[in-house]
């Protein structure tokens, strides 16, 4: 299943994090995984929210440059060498990963990672179909 992510851009200056943050705490938004990439004069906040539209909705009303991007969250096994199969399958597929960051939390004996590929649907069938386990956006609701 395909989840959306919030792809959020940010002047990259002292205390734009903490004011991103603290606006979606004040609305309830629970953000379940986050990642950071900077460059010198911006950054962009990746993140997983229970609701994404209406998170970009409050973000979009306040002003904040946004974008909604299908990701994948991928189940895989908390252990040596368990995100390398989830990555070999796709990569056994041709499918490129652009990125990935992993999720806070664990689900019972499973890690989870975001997966950004070139061809998320191809990508998804050939998770599957090596047994992985894929999240809904419904599935971060709960956690």
């Amino acid at each position: 299943m395909k989840i959306t992510q919030l792809s959020v851009f940010l002047d990259n200056r002292a205390g734009v994090l903490a004011e991103l943050t603290e606006y979606l705490g004040a609305k309830g938004i629970n953000i379940r995984a986050l990642s950071v990439a900077e460059s010198r004069d911006f950054g962009v906040i990746r993140m997983i929210v229970p609701d994404p539209s209406r998170a970009a909705d409050l973000l979009g009303a306040k002003g904040y440059s946004i974008q909604k991007v299908e990701v994948l969250a991928v189940r895989v096994a908390d252990e040596p060498g368990g995100l390398g199969k989830a990555l070999r399958a796709l990569a056994d597929e041709h499918l490129n990963v652009d990125y990935l960051y992993t999720f806070l939390d664990k689900l019972g004996d499973h890690a989870v990672v975001i997966l950004r590929v070139d061809n998320l649907d191809f990508a998804k069938a050939v998770l599957i179909r090596e047994g992985f386990g894929l999240l809904s956006q419904e599935d971060f609701s709960g956690l």
